[in-house]
C-alpha cells in the first residue's frame, strides 16, 4: 500500500494492488470525503483504506469482473454510491448512478471528468483531473486494452484513446491504469503509430 500522493490541490491519492490479477485501485481523498476508483478485490484491504473516514462513491472504470469482485462489500459496508457508465451497468452487480461522457464525479472540492472510451468494453471509462487520468484498462504502458483479436473494437479503442486523451492532454499528463505502473502520455506518444500498425 503505497502513501499518498497529492495530486495538485489537495487531493489525494493512495494506489494499493489487489487480488490475483494485481488490479490497482484508487483512493483520492478531499477534505473530509473520498472516492474508490475500482473495488477490484480484497475487500479487507480495502476497508482498511477507507477507514474511518467513510466513502462517497466507488466508480468502476469497465464491467470485467476483475475491477468490481469487492464492490458488492464495499457499497453495503460503506453505504457509497456506486457509479459506472450507462453501456455497462449491466454486467456490474450493483449500480446506483450511471455516467455518460462529459459528466463528472465530485469528491470534495475537486471534480473528475468522465471520457467515454470505447473498446475494450462498451462503456469503459477514464476519469481525469489536470495533469492526471485513471484509465482502467483502455490504456496502458506500451498499448491500448486487450480487444482480444476483434478488429473493431481495435479500431475504436485506438482512435478513442488518440482523439480523447492523446489529442486533449498535454504529454506531462500522468496516466494511472487498471493493472501495473503509471506512464505518461508523453512517454507513450511516440509508439501511437506502431499500436496502430501492430492492431493491438
Amino acid at each position: 500500500m503505497s502513501t499518498p500522493v497529492d495530486l495538485g490541490g489537495g487531493l489525494l491519492m493512495t494506489k494499493v494492488s489487489v487480488g490475483p490479477m494485481d488490479n490497482n485501485a484508487y483512493l483520492l481523498q478531499s477534505g473530509g470525503e473520498q472516492l474508490l476508483i475500482d473495488a477490484a478485490n480484497d475487500p479487507e484491504t480495502l476497508l482498511d483504506l477507507i477507514g474511518a473516514r467513510g466513502l462517497r462513491a466507488v466508480v468502476t472504470t469497465h464491467r470485467h469482473q476483475d475491477h468490481w469482485v469487492a464492490l458488492e462489500e464495499i457499497v453495503l459496508a460503506t453505504g457509497a454510491e456506486s457509479l459506472a457508465h450507462t453501456d455497462d451497468a449491466e454486467g456490474i452487480p450493483v449500480v446506483t448512478r450511471t455516467l455518460a461522457d462529459g459528466d463528472t464525479v465530485r469528491v470534495g472540492d475537486h471534480s473528475l471528468d468522465v471520457i467515454h472510451i470505447v473498446g475494450h468494453t462498451p462503456g469503459s471509462i477514464v476519469l481525469a483531473y489536470p495533469g492526471h487520468l485513471f484509465t482502467g484498462d483502455s490504456l496502458f504502458p506500451g498499448g491500448v486494452g486487450n480487444t482480444r483479436g476483434v478488429k473493431e473494437n481495435f479500431a475504436s479503442l485506438i482512435g478513442d484513446v488518440e482523439a480523447k486523451l492523446f489529442a486533449r492532454f498535454g504529454d506531462d499528463t500522468v496516466f494511472h491504469p487498471g493493472h501495473g505502473r503509471d506512464s505518461t502520455l508523453g512517454a507513450e506518444r511516440p509508439q501511437l503509430p506502431e499500436w496502430r500498425a501492430r492492431g493491438w
